[in-house]
């Protein structure tokens, strides 16, 4: 009888890799969660696991930054836990950003963005990608991406400064092109480092986070919570933080007044990273159309901060009435075990949520 080492061996040589035994199942307990929820690993052993999205047959893809590589997820059996994770492509520069349209799955990946066509016929022989554009830069600091089609049927595109902070022309913007790469234009500047977008269910404008400056303080800049209901916005990087702060040096002669302030300000250095609508019916009915945040958490403060999930009650014309702590615990008494990056809403009403130092995919459900 073959053992479970070389089962696994035989396994990656077909391209799939079955899921290990659960190592964080005894840190759940850990996780705070209001009362009925619950929360149990979805998938494991899915390396660096960044933003995640849904093809049309229900395969869940995974982008990763620090292991340049993709996956594919697969639940065959429908029990709400994968069987089965496939490699889809290696070797990529930071390949975190991952969307889906017409059978195709879209990867960004630094200066380019590639397009895996028919990808979920194809999941153990993947073909080689199509580049459909690479005029992004080519810089990695922030260069990493998320992407996101909109509501136009534009893939929309977040291009980080290449710094703490600073002036650079074609830097620091939210772009936008068509899916076959033309067509690009600059939707909103003044973004330093954006790795969340989402646009509103209702009225499907464009709601994305922001993370503040660096060696600041522990608490200023705030991260953002930001709405961009039309093109040409300006939110003020480098000029001005968290929509009142001057930058002591590129605010010289600026006034905040001038740019588009923050709808909400969130945990200074959490790292605010992806976000989604709530748009199930799983979760109680106040929750319909509640933003989820995934928090990343603090490198630079003297007392960590983020490593959660919030939750904010907004509304479509850009008010947020409160925000809360949904999910928490990845953080114990300054020592972090998880750390959360991208949400998304399964068909069920189920939130998926992606760790990638565990390289653990979440499952959060309601039961009444």
């Amino acid at each position: 009888m073959a053992t479970m080492k070389n089962f696994q061996l035989l396994s990656l040589l077909f391209g799939f890799l079955l899921v290990a035994p659960i190592h964080a199942q005894t840190r759940l307990d850990l996780i705070e969660l209001p009362p009925g929820f619950n929360i149990e690993i979805y998938a494991e052993g899915v390396e660096n696991a960044r933003q995640m999205v849904r093809g049309g047959n229900g395969t869940v893809f995974v982008g990763s930054r620090s292991a340049g590589k993709v996956w594919a997820l697969t639940d065959a059996d429908g029990d709400h836990r994968v069987e089965i994770i496939r490699l889809i492509d290696k070797g990529l520069s930071m390949p975190s950003g991952v969307e889906f349209l017409d059978g195709a799955l879209y990867v960004g990946a630094i200066d380019r963005i590639l397009r895996y066509d028919n990808i979920e016929s194809t999941l153990d022989h993947p073909p080689e990608p199509v580049v459909v554009t690479d005029v992004f830069p080519d810089k990695e600091h922030h260069g990493w991406k998320y992407l996101r089609f909109g509501p136009d049927g534009k893939l929309y595109i977040p291009v980080g400064v290449p710094c703490n902070i600073c002036d650079e022309k074609g830097f620091g913007e939210i772009r936008r092109m068509n899916p076959d790469g033309s067509g690009m234009d600059t939707f909103a500047k003044g973004v330093r480092n954006s790795v969340g977008l989402a646009f509103h269910p209702e009225n499907q404008q464009l709601w994305f986070t922001d993370n503040g400056k660096d060696m600041m303080g522990d608490d200023i800049p705030a991260d953002e919570l930001n709405h961009a209901p039309q093109a040409g916005m300006h939110f003020g990087i480098p000029y001005c933080h968290q929509g009142d702060l001057l930058d002591e040096k590129f605010g010289v002669g600026k006034d905040c007044k001038n740019y588009t302030a923050p709808v909400a300000k969130l945990d200074p250095h959490g790292a605010a990273l992806g976000l989604t609508f709530y748009t199930g019916d799983m979760f109680p009915a106040e929750y319909k159309n509640r933003l989820f945040i995934a928090q990343h958490g603090s490198w630079n403060r003297s007392e960590k901060s983020g490593y959660q999930i919030l939750v904010l009650d907004v509304r479509a014309d850009g008010t947020v009435l409160n925000k809360q702590v949904f999910a928490s615990g990845w953080l114990q008494n300054e020592e972090v075990w998880g750390r959360p990056n991208d949400v998304l809403v399964m068909p069920d009403g189920a939130l998926l949520v992606s760790d990638d130092q565990t390289n653990v995919v979440y499952r959060i459900s309601y039961t009444k």
